[in-house]
């Protein structure tokens, strides 16, 4: 619907189902539900180092209301795909590296894993993004996603 809050998304809006569909989308390879939606070759595209040797380095919020200065795998070597942030190294909770992850600024979170054929999402609708009590929830959500396979 028409809005007076231009949000950083550029006013997209879905619902959490489609997101998880296109997550699983991404992770099939560009195709869903016997539909090809991406050439694959577009599809590995999104998975690739787009910035060479330069690294994704911390956030720095220039509007403390709207977002915290936030870093996103603390201490490991991130790169930045078409669209997503690429973890250079396998993570704690099941995820291998050179997955795909990014956020929502209402604090969404969401996870592309090519190699072990897993992708989620965890949406919440608070601000500032980067609270600390949602961050700790994502790590949780993956170690029972991947526990359950």
């Amino acid at each position: 619907p028409p809005s007076e809050f231009f949000p950083c998304g550029c006013g997209l809006h879905s619902t959490g189902r489609d997101y998880i569909r296109f997550l699983r989308m991404l992770v099939s390879g560009g195709a869903l539900d016997g539909t090809r939606v991406l050439r694959p070759e577009t599809d590995a595209l999104m998975f690739q180092n787009h910035i060479g040797d330069v690294d994704v380095e911390p956030m720095v919020s220039y509007v403390p209301t709207a977002s915290n200065n936030v870093e996103l795998f603390a201490g490991m070597r991130k790169k930045w795909g078409l669209s997503f942030l690429i973890n250079t190294e396998a993570v704690a909770s099941g995820r291998a590296a050179n997955s795909l992850a990014w956020a929502g600024l209402n604090n969404t979170y969401y996870w592309v894993d090519p190699t072990r054929k897993v992708a989620g999402a965890l949406f919440t609708q608070i601000l500032p993004f980067g609270d600390p009590t949602v961050l700790s929830l994502p790590e949780g959500l993956e170690r029972a996603v991947y526990r359950a396979r």
